[in-house]
């Protein structure tokens, strides 16, 4: 046979109540009659305690009191054949006068004790079972109702009572036999003492229940029906990709549930525990998804973990001296104070030196536990053998859980590296000699992101979620969004990635969405967001506090740059094509580097040399791998490598300057181009990365213009002087040509200087048979003496630039 139990929601509305009968029915047919526990309606114990409460307090409680007979009238109108209702309205609304009754002598007195409260908690199961059992007896004719207060005994601690194991086994037992083939509608959560009278057995009462009605009759299986589709890997409310574990051992169950998971109640499991009764958690309303079985012989699982769990709210207390140290018995005269008044500690820390002990408490202990350890330390504290006890609020405690961890080295190592990364700040650590659970204590602000931090990590078959907050809309960033839409499913598929833009921000306007932004409609979403503000916006991202954010600065502003440290020490990774930072003053740059390596994150740039082409990775690569690099060639502007290219034969170089503007290679002024400034800002990048302390005045920069051509008023005016200077580019163009050589503006680094000037190449160069718009870069190096690696291709334009911050975002957390 099995036990069934029902919670609150399973039974809290006329639809759920016809479900739990299927159920019934469906396990009555294939099984034979099954024990069913049940729980009061929903929301039913908090009113009930809530009466309670106003009526000691002389307040008004009659409205709950009216709402409690409404809602279970309701449940026997609907459900209850008419000829069937009378019956059960009477006996319920002796209840119902009987716990008027007893509220009144409560008001009276002003005075509620636990038994008290025990006894009124008690009409909600009391209720729920009766009304239940006879709605069910339309269907099975042997239903019984059957109050758990005659069958399961306890002493007197009421409000938490402890069950006197042997006499209630033999009274359930008895009463089973003499009732066989009938279907039990059972309380749960109540009992009663030897005198009688009803106590309650606490939190997760009614699973309890469960377990001892299913131990005393050697159960096959107790199912435990909830609102959820078992136990999950971590809190689905705080982690969106928690999902449902097929199977449990004992252990692992316990390990969670006594760390916030709250599905059931770790002591509910005992009785099943020692008798190795398989318990499994089903969802009523979808009865058919399989759920978790919590057994003993579990099948092997490639899961390193099982679960991540939580609790919200916790201080903890520090207490440290020298009076603590080789002092035997201290930490037993600590607790065994702390257990004699009912203080709860759910964790333990102590340094091998004996010199601290740390423990967690619930928030409500601490100030009565500070208290007590100052009286029991008094002569301890006044010598100045221990410093004072140190509380700190305002933390959680985040538990990883397993018995798979035992074998798998690495595992503690996985866990801080997830929340180290995130700027999770641990402040207490503990683990068994099980190595079932390793447990941390952090700060309550960043639970959340610490859970789906290390759920990431811990579950690779998931893919990791990247949130992105992206700063500039125009031509980058457009098209970002819509590469990053187009390739949602190949990054899932094959990089195990999922991205979340969750924040876009232009000069006008700023939107924000936790769960990710439609990347089809977020203009529409931008327009219809707030003033756009970039301290907001950063101060926003910050806030949100979300796990491996990446900031993305798609502009060419130099105000986002001001906010780049401050992003890597809120432990945020910045990708950007925004090449203003990095040529900034060496000081500037050498911040961010040392703000990235402080805090673990991670700072892509490749886009700010020669946007996708692999410059900046391929030169990384190179001397991370041991190579030196002796010469750094590079020609790094598509306008130039344009103009260069095709000023040959009879074209003049004004044609060919014009030519480049018409087809949008040039900005508006192409001597914002031709300055060459733009190109020195990517050769001092280059020079930094490649371990230079060089500033921007360090670098030689020739200029290719004469002067009348540079101080020209207006763009127009330029051209005519351009124009005017054709016999100059003639002459260079024609002393080349006549070399057999081409024309190359071309940046060079070698022997840590750093020069751009305007060179013929032959054909033996590698830059001589460039054409249209292309970049290049030739890397001489220890190894590619003798023929240099050289990169080749385009260095401008949307796509591919979007396409190199498209890389570097995949990239995040990678290495």
């Amino acid at each position: 046979m099995k036990v069934l139990k029902f919670g609150g929601t399973s039974v809290g509305s006329a639809e759920s109540i016809q479900t739990l009968l299927q159920i019934v029915q469906k396990e009555n047919a294939a099984f034979g009659a099954p024990v069913v526990v049940v729980s009061a309606m929903g929301g039913v114990t908090n009113l009930l305690a809530k009466m309670a409460e106003k009526a000691s307090v002389g307040e008004e409680y009659v409205g709950y009191l009216t709402e409690l007979e409404t809602r279970h009238f309701a449940i026997i109108k609907t459900l209850l054949d008419v000829q069937r209702q009378n019956p059960v309205f009477t006996k319920l609304k002796i209840f119902f006068n009987e716990l008027e009754d007893l509220l009144q002598g409560i008001s009276s007195l002003k005075e509620l004790t636990a038994q008290t409260r025990d006894l009124v908690l008690s009409y909600g199961e009391r209720c729920s079972a009766f009304m239940i059992s006879k709605i069910a007896e339309q269907f099975f004719l042997d239903s019984l109702y059957v109050d758990a207060t005659h069958l399961i005994k306890t002493d007197s601690n009421f409000g938490q009572a402890r069950v006197q194991t042997e006499l209630t086994d033999i009274l359930i037992q008895s009463f089973y036999s003499e009732h066989q083939g009938k279907i039990l509608f059972l309380t749960g959560f109540i009992a009663s003492n030897e005198h009688n009278r009803i106590t309650t057995l606490g939190r997760g009462g009614s699973d309890y229940t469960a377990a001892i009605v299913g131990s005393a009759l050697n159960a096959a299986e107790i199912q435990i029906w909830t609102d959820v589709n078992g136990m999950m890997t971590a809190d689905p409310r705080m982690v969106k990709k928690a999902f449902p574990l097929p199977e449990l051992s004992y252990t692992e169950a316990m390990e969670l549930s006594y760390f916030g998971a709250k599905v059931i109640y770790p002591p509910t499991m005992i009785p099943a525990f020692l008798k190795r009764i398989p318990i499994a958690i089903k969802n009523t309303f979808q009865p058919d998804f399989p759920g978790t079985v919590i057994k003993h012989d579990c099948s092997p699982s490639n899961l390193t973990i099982k679960g991540i769990s939580s609790i919200n709210e916790i201080s903890i207390i520090n207490l440290e001296g020298s009076g603590m140290v080789g002092k035997a018995g201290f930490s037993g005269r600590l607790f065994s104070l702390l257990a004699r008044e009912q203080i709860n500690v759910i964790l333990i820390t102590q340094s091998s030196s004996e010199h601290s002990i740390t423990f967690a408490i619930h928030p409500a202990d601490a100030s009565k536990a500070q208290l007590l350890m100052e009286q029991e330390f008094e002569l301890e504290l006044h010598a100045k053998k221990l410093e004072k006890p140190v509380f700190e609020q305002n933390l959680s405690i985040l538990a990883i859980v397993g018995e798979n961890m035992k074998q798998t080295p690495g595992m503690s190592g996985k866990l801080f590296h997830a929340l180290g990364r995130n700027g999770v700040n641990v402040r207490a650590v503990a683990q068994g000699s099980s190595e079932y659970n390793i447990s941390v204590v952090i700060s309550r602000p960043d639970l959340n992101k610490a859970l789906n931090a290390v759920h990431d990590a811990f579950f690779t078959e998931l893919n990791k979620t990247l949130h992105v907050f992206n700063l500039g809309t125009g031509n980058i960033g457009k098209t970002l969004f819509r590469q990053l839409q187009s390739h949602t499913e190949f990054l899932q598929e094959n990089n195990g990635i999922q991205v979340k833009v969750v924040g876009i921000s232009n000069t006008r306007k700023m939107v924000f969405n936790n769960d990710g932004l439609d990347l089809e409609s977020w203009q529409n979403e931008l327009e219809s967001g707030e003033t756009a503000q970039l301290d907001e916006f950063v101060a926003r991202m910050k806030a949100m506090n979300l796990p491996n954010a990446v900031f993305i600065d798609n502009t060419a502003s130099p105000k986002p740059i001001a906010f780049y440290e401050e992003v890597f020490k809120s432990n945020i990774s910045i990708v950007t094509c925004n090449k203003i930072g990095n040529s900034g003053s060496f000081g500037q740059y050498k911040k961010f580097k040392d703000a990235v390596r402080s805090h673990g994150v991670d700072f892509y740039y490749e886009t700010n040399v020669g946007a996708g082409l692999p410059i900046i990775r391929t030169l990384k690569d190179l001397m991370v791998s041991g190579d030196r690099v002796l010469k750094i060639e590079a020609i790094l502007s598509g306008t130039i490598s344009f103009i260069f290219n095709n000023f040959k034969g009879e074209a003049s170089f004004h044609d060919v300057v014009k030519e480049a503007q018409e087809k949008g290679y040039t900005e508006p002024d192409p001597r914002d181009d031709l300055s060459g400034l733009d190109f020195m800002r990517k050769m001092l990048i280059l020079a930094r990365d490649a371990g230079y302390p060089l500033e921007a005045s360090d670098v030689q920069l020739e200029n290719m213009l004469p002067k009348t051509a540079i101080e020209a008023g207006t763009v127009a005016e330029f051209y005519e002087a351009l124009k005017a200077e054709d016999a100059f580019f003639n002459g260079i163009k024609t002393a080349a040509e006549s070399n057999g050589k081409v024309l190359r503006y071309i940046g060079k680094l070698e022997n840590g200087q750093v020069s751009i000037s305007l060179k013929q190449v032959d054909s033996g160069h590698a830059f001589y048979s460039l054409s249209g718009s292309d970049n290049v870069i030739s890397f001489t190096t220890e190894r590619y003496k003798e023929r240099p690696l050289v990169v080749k291709g385009p260095g401008a334009g949307a796509e591919v630039t979007a396409a190199g911050v498209f890389a570097d975002l995949v990239n995040v957390g990678a290495h």
